[in-house]
């Protein structure tokens, strides 16, 4: 394996971790509905775990609220007791053949507390990224004792992954202060 091989594996890794942190940070309440903030909750129905997305359909009526609409009545009562088990802060109320949530406005203490949630996913998105490096650093070590490679573009290709990582963790870093902005904003 040549050693831009390396180097692309690494940033396809990279790019997967970036766009976890995001979905991640989808998933934090800012004050609106979203049905992000619930579609991945994982509940416990049919002898199974399935995610609410793929049990229900869910809408946002206003900008305040959300209606998931089961596709089968008998899953409603799991979703809902799911959603309550969640550490968004929500409660659900069952309305006939749906579950409504409304979303009070936050609090500053509660915004706080959503900030140092998603700084602490983007640092775990940091230390994934680092993983990432370390891992094709030692490939690229290896494989520069092993073939015909020279120093030059082993040094080379070391300074390439460098590169790499600072701008994904600064990819990171961006998303991570649009968020912090989106949820500090009354």
């Amino acid at each position: 394996m040549a050693l831009d091989d390396y180097l692309l594996e690494a940033e396809e890794k990279m790019i997967k971790t970036e766009n976890v942190v995001v979905n991640e940070f989808a998933g934090v309440r800012t004050g609106k509905a979203s049905p992000s903030l619930v579609e991945n909750i994982i509940v416990e129905v049919y002898g199974s775990q399935m995610r609410v997305r793929e049990l229900a359909g869910i809408t946002t009526p206003e900008p305040r609220a959300l209606t998931i609409q089961p596709w089968d009545v008998n899953s409603l009562h799991p979703i809902e007791k799911a959603i309550q088990k969640s550490n968004l802060g929500l409660t659900p109320s069952i309305q006939g053949k749906a579950i409504r949530i409304f979303f009070p406005e936050l609090s500053q203490e509660r915004r706080q507390e959503f900030v140092k949630i998603i700084r602490k996913m983007a640092e775990d998105g940091r230390v994934a990224i680092r993983h990432v490096r370390r891992d094709t650093m030692e490939q690229i070590k290896k494989h520069g004792h092993d073939s015909g490679t020279t120093e030059d573009d082993v040094k080379h290709a070391e300074k390439e992954l460098q590169k790499l990582t600072d701008d994904y963790i600064a990819k990171l870093d961006v998303h991570l202060a649009t968020k912090e902005k989106e949820i500090m904003t009354v």
